[in-house]
């Protein structure tokens, strides 16, 4: 249940760079930069008004008591007080426009990497868990939540204190500020090492959490519930998610952890400078050098402390923005996945589609290297005719059939909807012209009336009853407790196999398409529920261009033209009489499905 979970391609070395994804991050708030000039405005005046408090109360202790000066310590001291009260203000301010446009940001990530998910093809989705394309959603672009709506603000600020603070200490005395940033460069050093190996266990973190949302999402689903239930699995399946856990919960420690030590000795390092400055400064007095006064040394050790905060904080947003690379790497993965299906600039939309649908010298290969799964496919369906397609397991029944939606491109040939590639039509053409209804049928988590109106958002009621009674659905819906409002539950289990078909007949119904694809659609029904679902079906294809990929022969025998594949080729093709008097493969899969059809 654990098979490699990372997208199968790599994106190229030059965008794992780190300046070039620094940059590329940056793009991402560039349509908010006005917001973001306000921020800059407010973390400038934030802290000129924090370092002048130091000025201020230097000169309460150096003049205004000195000299018995009420009215000057007065002002100064409400001085004081104003700059406490301003610098709450604007970062609250700064906190509201910061926050909102970190989550504009993360709203961004969010629906692009969603947006570049629903136009990848269907290959992209057989090799890849679901679980992970959500943790890439969920847990990747959670994670930024910080780094985005915070630590970018906290930069800025932090790295304009820091340097206000500096100017000011300089102001103050430049030989206190020599010794108190002596060791600043080998803080940077430390706290760049501590953010390569954060951004390293992120890394790992983010792999370990998707493949324990991928465990979750199958082994927690409704059929993940009974396979593990009726095979006796399920103490198993905790054991190993437990296991999982287990690692995240190292993992998830060791994030932490690391660095923490280098990190505490700064801290204490720093919070020790101002009994070195008092030192520093009392010797220099001793030992006859230049006098420095009590409310320098106070303002002084003020601004340090002042100067210390941002720069503990400057350094572990440093930490913090090397492992968040980490998460924007992945998230930049996926948004750079290539499309291989794409609709072109000059496009052609199609209105009145009559429905021919032709195959010519059709090629398609799954990866472009390995063998062919069609190979020289020439077919034609006639608009309002029927073609029904069959064939052993692996012949490439239901590739086929996914070649006309585009779900697949050809890799060689071309499919033609009235005359036009389906390569130059439109995406809105395709989905109004081709409806498929498939062996497995996906029902959301909705209500009936939701899932119907899904083919068409705003069918009223009469449209709804209309097409579940051509499905002969609509007795069974009506008869329930809650009618059309009843909730389907995940993936439909509240309903039978054939319960289900028939509602996704009853939407393609409601679609009107005048293409439909049967890719084997009653397959996995028994005999009587089958008999009911193809009248269903048979309703539904009235005056459509209908392709059946069938597995059971009983239900195309009256198919215009019924086709067999092998191996990805046409082996023989005709109507049901013709092919049986010529005895060759399509005769010897009717006298299969006579011996296996159950006796009454």
């Amino acid at each position: 249940m654990h098979p490699d979970n990372e997208p199968t391609w790599t994106p190229p070395a030059a965008e794992q760079e780190q300046p070039r994804q620094v940059r590329r991050i940056l793009r991402l708030f560039r349509p908010y930069r006005g917001r973001l000039a306000v921020v800059g405005l407010l973390v400038g005046a934030s802290s000129l008004v924090g370092v002048a408090t130091p000025f201020l109360l230097k000169a309460i202790l150096d003049v205004a008591i000195p000299e018995g000066r009420t009215g000057l310590l007065t002002l100064l001291a409400l001085g004081m007080i104003l700059s406490a009260v301003l610098t709450s203000i604007f970062g609250v301010l700064q906190t509201l426009i910061s926050t909102t446009v970190g989550q504009r940001v993360m709203h961004d990530l969010r629906t692009a990497v969603y947006g570049r998910l629903q136009r990848m093809s269907l290959a992209f989705f057989t090799r890849t868990r679901t679980g992970e394309v959500q943790s890439r959603i969920a847990n990747d672009i959670g994670g930024m939540q910080a780094t985005v709506t915070s630590t970018a603000t906290s930069l800025v600020s932090n790295l304009t204190s820091v340097v206000a603070t500096i100017i000011a200490m300089i102001a103050l005395d430049w030989r206190l500020t020599v010794v108190s940033l002596l060791l600043l460069p080998v803080f940077v050093w430390i706290s760049r090492r501590v953010g390569r190996e954060r951004k390293k266990i992120t890394t790992e973190r983010q792999k370990q959490m998707a493949a324990m949302a991928a465990t979750v999402t199958e082994s927690l689903s409704v059929s993940g519930i009974l396979l593990g239930r009726t095979m006796g699995r399920s103490d198993s399946l905790t054991t190993a998610f437990a296991d999982e856990s287990e690692r995240l919960v190292d993992l998830e420690v060791r994030s932490n952890m690391a660095g923490r030590w280098r990190m505490a000795v700064i801290g204490i390092v720093m919070a020790a400078m101002p009994a070195v400055i008092y030192w520093a400064a009392g010797t220099a007095l001793q030992l006859g050098g230049p006098q420095v006064s009590i409310g320098t040394i106070v303002a002084f050790v003020s601004l340090q402390q002042g100067l210390f905060r941002p720069a503990v904080s400057l350094l572990s947003t440093g930490v913090q923005i090397q492992a968040s690379l980490a998460l924007f790497q992945r998230i930049f993965e996926y948004l750079d996945l290539p499309i291989d299906i794409t609709e072109r600039k000059d496009a052609v939309h199609l209105d009145g589609i009559k429905g021919e649908v032709r195959f010519e010298n059709v090629e398609f290969r799954y990866d472009g290297k390995s063998g062919p799964i069609l190979d020289g496919i020439d077919l034609t369906v006639p608009a309002g005719g029927s073609l029904a397609v069959v064939g052993p397991t692996g012949a490439g029944k239901s590739t086929l059939g996914h070649l006309v939606p585009r779900l697949y491109d050809v890799t060689g040939g071309r499919v033609t909807l009235d005359g036009v590639d389906v390569r130059d039509l439109d995406f809105d053409t395709l989905a109004r012209a081709v409806g498929v209804v498939s062996q497995e049928t996906y029902l959301f988590h909705a209500s009936v009336a939701d899932n119907l109106r899904f083919a068409k958002p705003d069918a009223t009621d009469e449209e709804l009853h209309a097409a579940a009674e051509a499905a002969q659905i609509h007795d069974h819906i009506a008869a329930l407790p809650d009618g059309y409002d009843t909730i389907v539950g995940e993936r439909g289990h509240r309903f039978s196999g054939g319960e289900k078909q028939r509602l996704a007949i009853a939407r393609t119904i409601l679609r009107d398409p005048p293409v439909l694809i049967l890719d084997e659609a009653t397959s996995a029904l028994d005999t009587r529920t089958e008999h009911a679902v193809q009248e269903a079906i048979d309703a539904l294809s009235a005056n459509r261009t209908t392709l059946t990929i069938a597995h059971r022969l009983s239900t195309i025998r009256g198919a215009d033209q019924i086709v067999v594949l092998d191996a990805g080729r046409v082996a023989e093709r005709g109507t049901h009489e013709e092919l049986l008097e010529r005895e060759g493969r399509y005769a010897g899969l009717v006298r299969r499905d006579a011996q296996l059809e159950p006796t009454t």
